[in-house]
């Protein structure tokens, strides 16, 4: 018991999992930072195709090296509505294939140059005035850590070497296969890691403390463990949402259990595909320096543990890949109720994702393009409102003005929490120009406000504008909103050739709202025109001058000059 409580264990154990946790978070926020706009891109390319989901899932994961960051994302976007159930259980699956990368770089025997990849690393990062070469010091640091940290750990492990009392219990978690496995799952639990507990099992069984045998009860646990996470990220979801963090756990579950089966087949395979005797102990000085080892470490059992997680995940993909939408009956069955949603929410940006931010802006911009949706509606609505004066289009209009409001305040917060994350400085020039666009659309929402209510003024007190005057409101109205679809068609097809006709347009707005205000002044002096609904004549005018300024402002982020 003493060698469980001594110093070196203590320390060395909660400095190596501290240094591999941060050598991971480093290793993944620099690969999200030169992935950038690719991630949002292979996310985009999902479709109702099964496979392709869960290529996409593996390709994601592989990037952010975490699946549990993957499908607390995918939770996210089904909960947004991105994606169908089973669109989501395809890509989890294959977020479970991604996540094995990790296991499989540690297990090349690479340790001796973790002080110089950190050393390296934190060169670039520190003195680089080049962006892509930090974020590639930013890689190549987190690689450092991590191996250093699992060095550490491993060194840690020493003392137990000796500790017969920690021999007897890894020995019951090899001949009780269920309680490796619950063991595995409440470590990942506890860390919120499985690359971590995957570490934790490689440096246990590197220095021989454990057996290839209970090492892969731990793995299986870790494959449960981390579905934890998502079922947490899952609390507060709709129900769709819910049903794919607990489809993540069904098969999981289930892979895991027939595998406990099949343990014995499974690990004779695992040993004829993979080089060397996996419980083979370094005994003498001559094999510890042939292997780079210390005397009762075990050279082999890394990659067979690393091919042992890569393999399960894969062969539990292909049996559920063909029975996703079984899953998906199951999950239904499960989670009961229905659904009551909200119109005045988001639809597309979730907290989940801010640990993503290429993902992150990805989806603000998708909420951003929604509310400019809303407000080019708003435009078209308040024009049909002035033309026909239908009251019953005010109690739309009124909604979709709150609709906007709410949307830019959460739409800020949003990008206010992502700019306080690790981004790139494209990332950053991203995240102005959508705040700048949130609060332009939200004035030109107001603006809709100023001009119905004017309009309501009109109608109310029976005042008519001269055949003149509503000809040239009309024509100013449509010129807005010709403007505005414009801007908006941009920012979804992201085009960055509209500056020409962005300004053709501001300057067309602006030469109406003069020429028509001077019309309207030399049809008072004849009496063509009266005062009170000159007054009006003259705010509406202002009005969509002003549409016209906030939407040159959303062209010009568009644009990024803004």
């Amino acid at each position: 018991m003493s060698a469980l409580l001594s110093q070196q264990l203590i320390f060395g154990l909660l400095g190596g999992l501290g240094m591999f946790l941060f050598g991971m978070k480093i290793m993944s926020e620099g690969l999200q930072k030169i992935a950038g706009d690719k991630m949002r891109k292979i996310l985009a390319a999902l479709t109702s195709n099964r496979v392709i989901g869960a290529l996409v899932g593996i390709a994601v994961t592989a990037i952010i090296q975490s699946s549990s960051a993957t499908t607390v994302m995918v939770v996210g976007f089904v909960n947004a509505g991105l994606l169908t159930l089973v669109q989501s259980i395809g890509v989890v699956l294959g977020a479970n294939i991604g996540t094995t990368i990790t296991a499989q770089l540690i297990a090349f025997k690479i340790t001796k140059f973790a002080l110089p990849a950190i050393g390296i690393g934190a060169g670039l990062k520190l003195f680089s005035t080049n962006k892509k070469y930090s974020y590639i010091g930013e890689i190549i640091l987190g690689f450092g850590l991590l191996f250093f940290g699992l060095t550490t750990m491993k060194h840690a492990f020493n003392p137990l070497k000796s500790s017969e009392d920690f021999r007897q219990l890894f020995l019951l978690v090899g001949d009780y296969k269920l309680l490796g496995v619950l063991v595995g799952a409440l470590l990942t639990v506890i860390v919120q890691s499985s690359s971590a507990t995957i570490g934790i099992t490689l440096a246990l069984a590197s220095s021989g403390l454990i057996s290839f045998e209970a090492s892969v009860a731990l793995i299986l646990g870790e494959n449960i463990g981390t579905t934890i996470t998502a079922n947490l990220a899952a609390i507060g979801t709709n129900l769709a949402a819910k049903r794919t963090a607990f489809s993540h756990f069904l098969f999981n579950v289930l892979g895991v259990m027939y595998m406990l089966i099949l343990m014995p087949l499974f690990m004779k395979f695992i040993s004829a595909i993979t080089p060397g005797d996996a419980d083979f102990v370094v005994q003498t000085q001559a094999q510890a320096a042939s292997f780079g080892a210390e005397i009762g470490d075990k050279p082999y059992i890394a990659r067979h543990i690393a091919n042992t997680h890569t393999l399960f995940n894969i062969i539990n993909t292909i049996i559920f890949l063909p029975f996703i939408g079984v899953l998906a009956k199951i999950s239904t069955l499960v989670i009961r109720g229905k659904d009551d949603l909200d119109d005045l929410t988001v639809k597309f940006i979730d907290d989940r994702v801010l640990n993503t931010p290429p993902v992150a802006i990805g989806q603000a911009r998708r909420e951003t393009l929604r509310m400019a949706q809303i407000a080019l509606e708003m435009v078209e609505e308040t024009n049909l409102f002035l033309d026909d004066g239908d009251f019953k289009r005010i109690r739309a209009l009124e909604k979709k003005e709150e609709m906007v409001d709410i949307l830019q305040r959460d739409i800020l917060d949003f990008l206010v929490k992502l700019s306080q994350k690790s981004i790139s400085t494209q990332t950053s020039e991203t995240l102005g120009s959508l705040m700048n666009m949130a609060n332009d659309l939200e004035r030109i929402g107001d603006h809709c406000e100023n001009i119905w209510n004017l309009g309501i003024r009109k109608f109310e007190a029976k005042i008519s504008f001269s055949k003149s005057g509503e000809n040239e409101v009309a024509g100013i109205a449509e010129q807005a909103y010709e403007f505005l679809q414009f801007v908006v068609n941009a920012l979804e097809h992201e085009d960055q050739t509209i500056g020409a006709k962005a300004m053709e347009y501001e300057d067309t707005i602006d030469g109406l709202e003069e020429s028509l205000r001077k019309n309207h002044i030399d049809r008072l002096h004849t009496g063509e025109c009266a005062v009170q609904p000159g007054l009006i004549f003259i705010d509406i005018l202002h009005s969509y001058e002003k549409i016209g300024d906030h939407t040159y402002n959303v062209s010009e982020a568009v644009l990024g000059e803004k």
